[in-house]
């Protein structure tokens, strides 16, 4: 499989140009790769050549030409090749002018001429806003010092706003307080702003230069000025210049090298010098002197050029104390950690580190190293405070280095979400991202949110959380929104739809007699929504019989003591909606007539529901029912109420009977499913009786529906479906609706706002490999259903593009091999496996080659007819479904391909293969071949023997193997494969060999002087491989302990020199193979005996050597900083002798008998342990050395620190 191509890059970058207006600029790049398309944009969209811009490409040179320059072309570019992106800043200065000096107002200097060491980097044109700038000074430490800048505003739009610096970076609005101290006034009649900033106690850490830039909307301007401290009464040192700043004060971690700059006098403007080459200054300068170089000569890539830098060959001196120095430059992520290293050109030197003039101690995050002549110091968890300068000073001699700390991308931690809204409603889009006051950029439909916008967006941070807010949202907000940072970006939609007031509860005709209460109360879906009551179409003011109240949803209209005035049609119409709710108000007169006769009883039937038919009412569920029967006859009838043909006696439940003398009222509160039934009430007098039967029917809304399931799956849509709720309220189905959400999220967003008469949906404009849920409303006319069980998580998936590279690999009389490459295009869904399918030429019939899904990227397909021209295709399958088919451009004719058989040998089985005796053999020989060859095997001209020998063939090889290599399974093997008349034939020499035997007659055949000659015979026995050589010991017959005098010794004699006189020697000797010694050697039977010259022994003169010294240090302590509760070691090693005696002592105290320390002497290396020290431990710890000729110590400092 061939390697991924690697994508196209920059090997030339565009660099960030300073035009004069009116001129051209010319910006040019190179790819590594030609034929590539760049493309130039400007803020994030696409520049078009044309009059204004010229666009060229030669080869892997692309130009872009900006002509006729104006401030509208002061902005940042960028050049893009694929997805490598680099940035370019032009910035349109205006031309210079000749000004002549004009007179100033009161309290006013003349003008100042331009200050050379004003920052070119400026991105806002300057504007020329300062009547008075702040000026360089000379100080004395201990004094105060105030500078004072004046601001015009009579031209100005909007209140200007100031910022002042030290050096280059360090806004010192941060450090007000004690020191810094800022001050503002306003003359309303000069309309000018008087800014100045106070320096208490000032000491040699003010020093430096300062900048002040004020800004007004579109238009800035910015000062330079310079503060020197000098020592009270003492003559001005220009050394003092170059100090760094003080780590200790407030301005620690910062690099300040602006008080580098000198003092410049105004000068009259001199002709242009020339021009100066600034590598040559950076390769001769001090790293210190870096930062005033780059901010003298408009260095704005400084740290570009320090990497560049340091790759350039530099010429060190000479160091009597560094064998290697520091790196000039590091630089480290932010969180990550940095190891600087020195090497020592001497041992037992002191190493001091110090960090802007401050020396370092050990600490969790500062670890001090030694490793050898080698000292490292390794910083841990760097963080922005750690960008600084680091020195190492060993003895008299130093070494600096700049070390940078690079801040890590922001990402994206929680996305955001999408939100569905009504008009006038408020919308907040909450973020949060991986950095505190990280920098972000709202866009709405990829325009980016500006000031302008602030009227309507509010763009709030909290942390690391960022919000974007719409107070009353319109339709006009609906979009997509957008937050990006510099490592990452979240969408969502906003979807504002009207407001659609809905009335959940009204109210109806009331009929009520004299002196009662009558009540109208609705209730509507939106609690903030006001309205008015209508009587006969006037509106109805409040009194102290009519009531008018509004509680959340909820309206309600009371009258008390009714009178037949009050008879009327009674609206609530809410404000802002095209809808009312009306009801009459009935009144009841009673009328008493005197009947002297008696009369049968007759029921008055009247109540609040809704009467759907003559006998049948329908009350909503959770509405209250009353139904007022009103009796008549003589003498009053005996009312009896009946459910479901049982007499209903309550009075006191929540479903009761209400009776006063002739008039009965059955009362319904909160009104249930189980309250549907056939209801009876019947009168009965002497003369007769009456009967009226009613039904009730309880509606409510639906139940859920039920078993939402997606049954179609795309890249950016699905498709659900439902079934129809168990209980439909008692009211027909009018609809469904739909909403979703991610699964990540708590907000649901609606899919339609037309309720759907069908139990299915597409749901469109998804985000494919994000996971969703859906969930379904079932309405019908009392309201909406509780939400469905939400659906399985799914996610939207398309299916993958075809497979690619589809070749023939093989083909026989019935069988073809496919090969195939994976989809360019496989997506969040993955791949599940490929379905292969085969078809004659000429019909559309596709039969499927496998039943289950292939994973690997070939298949043989079996069973074809021989001699037929077949189509092949494969598809790629994964949870979405099958891509489009990869085809073959031709079909394939089935048949055997006839190959000569021929084997490839391995270049190891060329020469002899040896193995040692009781090794494995294994053996594996490729062939080729078609058809299936025949495979023999032959050892020394004889069918190897199958009881000793196995061997398995396959299509493409053999293999020959033996569990347990004997001798006797040495010899020459001949493969042979055959194809009909066509042969091919491979021999192979196989050795099994083992060690030899002993060497034989083993003899001393001479013996003169100091020297003794040996010869033995070869070994009977070479173990099946050639002898190297022969290994030669010697033994003295007193010890009788053996020395190897030569080893790999070819010849079957030797010559043994240098035996010392007076000895009797044997000797031994061992054969030796590739394998190696034998294992037994053969031994001398006589021995060698080597005379004496003389029998007396002169001794010679010697003086006895003085070893006596006195007890010195070879190896002192080292500080430490250690955990409290982890046991820790202090050792070092003394030489001395008499043997020194050795005493601990901490704080100068001797340590006796203390079990919490344990001492330890063994071979002059002495250790303290200290035994989980605590705070208490921490201390000064001397070791102390006595002997009679002196004494000596050496001290440490442990440090215990508590875990955090």
């Amino acid at each position: 499989m061939p390697e991924p191509k690697k994508p196209a890059g920059f090997t030339k970058k565009p660099q960030s140009q300073t035009v004069t207006a009116g001129g051209k600029a010319e910006f040019v790049v190179e790819v590594d790769k030609p034929n590539v398309k760049v493309k130039w944009q400007k803020g994030g969209k696409d520049l078009l050549a044309g009059p204004k811009y010229t666009i060229k490409t030669e080869g892997k040179k692309h130009t872009l030409i900006i002509s006729d320059l104006g401030k509208q072309d002061d902005s940042v570019y960028m050049a893009v090749v694929g997805t490598v992106k680099e940035k370019f800043e032009l910035q349109v200065k205006e031309p210079e002018k000749t000004v002549e000096p004009k007179a100033t107002t009161e309290g006013t200097s003349s003008e100042l001429p331009e200050d050379d060491t004003a920052p070119i980097d400026s991105h806002q044109q300057l504007a020329g806003l300062f009547i008075v700038k702040p000026e360089s000074a000379n100080v004395s430490t201990g004094e105060s010092i105030t500078l004072v800048a004046k601001v015009d505003s009579s031209t100005l739009e909007k209140k200007p706003t100031i910022k002042w610096f030290k050096g280059k970076w360090l806004d010192l609005k941060s450090k007000a307080g004690m020191v810094y101290k800022f001050k503002e006034e306003f003359d309303s009649n000069m309309k000018v702003y008087t800014y100045s900033m106070t320096i208490t106690k000032v000491d040699k850490t003010v020093a430096g230069g300062y900048r002040c830039e004020v800004a007004s909307k579109d238009q800035f301007d910015s000062a330079v000025f310079e503060l020197n401290v000098e020592e009270a009464q003492k003559t001005d040192d220009i050394l003092t210049t170059f100090k760094r700043t003080d780590a200790s004060g407030e301005d620690a971690g910062e690099l300040d090298f602006s008080a580098l700059l000198k003092k410049r006098e105004v000068k009259v403007e001199e002709p242009q010098k020339e021009e100066v080459d600034v590598w040559e200054i950076l390769k001769n300068a001090k790293p210190c002197d870096f930062e005033k170089i780059a901010f003298q000569y408009g260095i704005t890539d400084l740290r570009g050029m320090l990497k560049r830098l340091k790759k350039k060959k530099r010429v060190e001196k000479k160091s009597d104390s560094f064998a290697k120095r520091l790196e000039s430059a590091y630089q480290v992520d932010k969180g990550g950690k940095i190891r600087m290293m020195v090497e020592m050109a001497a041992p037992n030197m002191e190493v001091k580190w110090l960090k802007n003039g401050k020396e370092i101690r050990p600490s969790g995050r500062y670890i001090f190293e030694v490793i050898g002549l080698k000292r490292v110091l390794t910083i841990k968890n760097c963080t922005l405070a750690d960008d600084a300068e680091y020195e190492c000073i060993i003895g008299e001699d130093r070494c600096t280095a700049d070390l940078f700390v690079r801040e890590p991308p922001v990402v994206i931690n929680v996305p955001l979400d999408d939100q569905h809204v009504y008009v006038d409603d408020r919308v907040e889009f909450d973020c949060e991202v991986s950095e505190e006051g990280a920098v972000v950029v709202w866009s709405k439909d990829g325009v980016d949110l500006t000031r302008d916008d602030a009227m309507r967006f509010r763009i709030k941070k909290d942390g690391k959380k960022h919000f974007l807010i719409i107070n009353e949202a319109t339709k006009n907000d609906c979009g997509r929104y957008k937050i990006k940072t510099n490592g990452g970006e979240s969408e969502a939609d906003l979807i504002v739809e009207d407001k659609v007031l809905e009335v959940l509860r009204g109210f109806a005709d009331l009929t009520l007699k004299a002196q009662e209460q009558a009540v109208f109360l609705c209730e509507v879906s939106d609690d903030k929504v006001t309205g008015k009551w209508l009587k006969n179409g006037v509106e109805i003011l409040p009194s102290k019989r009519v009531h008018i109240s509004h509680r959340g949803r909820i309206h309600k209209l009371v009258i008390d003591n009714i009178t037949p005035d009050d008879e009327a049609d009674y609206t609530f119409i809410p404000d802002g909606y095209a809808i009312s709710i009306s009801a009459k108000l009935n009144f009841l007169e009673i009328k008493i007539d005197y009947v002297p006769r008696q009369e049968p009883p007759k029921i008055h039937l009247d109540c609040t529901g809704s009467v759907v038919s003559q006998n049948t009412i329908v009350v909503v569920a959770g509405n209250k029912l009353r139904l007022d029967v009103d009796a008549s006859g003589e003498p009053p009838p005996i009312i009896t109420w009946f459910k479901n043909d049982q007499e209903f006696t309550q009075t006191e439940s929540r479903c009761r009977i209400e009776a006063k003398e002739i008039h009965s009222s059955f009362v319904l509160e909160g009104a249930l499913r189980e309250d549907e039934g056939k209801y009876s009430i019947i009168l009965k007098n002497p003369v007769g009786e009456d009967k009226a039967v009613i039904f009730i029917k309880v509606v409510d809304i639906p139940d859920p529906p039920e078993n939402v399931r997606i049954t179609g799956i795309g890249d950016d849509w699905c498709t659900a479906g439902w079934d129809a709720p168990k209980y439909d309220g008692g009211q027909p189905i009018t609809g469904y609706l739909l909403e979703r959400k991610k699964k990540t999220s708590s907000r649901w967003m609606k899919l339609n706002f037309e309720t759907l008469q069908e139990r299915s949906f597409t749901a469109t404009r998804m985000i494919e490999g994000c996971v969703y849920e859906m969930r379904v409303f079932a309405v019908n006319g009392i309201g909406t259903s509780l939400p469905s069980i939400s659906s399985r998580p799914f996610t939207p998936l398309g299916p993958t593009s075809e497979p690619t590279h589809l070749v023939v690999e093989d083909v026989t009389d019935t069988t073809t091999t496919l090969k195939w490459r994976t989809p360019e295009k496989v997506g969040p869904g993955g791949l599940d496996g490929y379905l292969i399918e085969y078809s004659k030429e000429g019909s559309d019939v596709w039969v499927a080659a496998n039943t289950e899904l292939v994973e690997r990227l070939s298949f043989m397909v079996k069973g074809l007819p021989t001699g037929e021209k077949i189509n092949f295709r494969v598809w790629a399958v994964n949870i979405a479904g099958k891509s489009p088919p990869a085809t073959l451009s031709q079909p394939v004719t089935i048949r055997e391909i006839v190959q000569h058989p021929k084997i490839w040998l391995p270049r190891k089985l060329r020469q002899t293969y040896v193995k040692k005796v009781g090794e494995q053999i294994n053996i594996m020989i490729p062939f080729q071949g078609k058809p299936r060859p025949l495979v023999t095997w032959l050892k020394d001209g004889q069918p190897v023997d199958t009881s000793q020998v196995s061997v398995r063939n396959s299509e493409v090889d053999t293999i020959l193997f033996i569990r347990r290599a004997e001798r006797s399974h040495s010899g020459l093997y001949e493969l042979s494969v055959q194809i009909e008349n066509l042969i091919d034939k491979a021999t192979i020499k196989i050795r099994v060999a083992e060690k030899p035997g002993p060497p034989g007659n083993l003899k001393i055949s001479d013996v003169w002087g100091f020297n003794a000659r040996i010869e033995w015979m070869p070994p009977k026995d070479d173990g099946n491989s050639e002898i190297i050589g022969y290994t030669i010991q010697k033994a003295d017959k007193k010890t009788m302990e053996w020395f190897t005098v030569y080893e790999h010794n070819r010849k079957t004699s030797c010559t043994i020199s240098d035996l010392i006189m007076g000895n009797e020697y044997y000797f031994r000797v061992f054969s030796e193979n590739i394998f190696g010694l034998s294992d037994k050697p053969a031994v001398s039977k006589n021995t060698a005996y080597i005379q004496k010259e003389s029998k007396n022994y002169i001794c010679p003169d010697y003086k006895e050597h003085d070893f006596s010294h006195a007890p010195k240090f070879t190896q002192p302590l080292l500080n430490r900083s250690v955990v409290a509760g982890y046991s820790t070691k202090l050792s070092c090693s003394v030489r001395g002798y008499p043997k020194p005696k050795i005493l601990w002592m901490k704080n100068k105290a001797e340590i006796i008998d203390d079990p919490k320390f344990l001492m330890q002497h063994n071979q002059g290396v002495l250790t303290l342990q200290i035994r989980k020290p605590s705070t208490f431990d921490g201390g000064n710890y001397t070791c102390r050395a006595i002997n009679e000729l002196g004494e000596d110590e050496v001290e440490c400092k442990l440090e215990v620190r508590v875990p955090q």
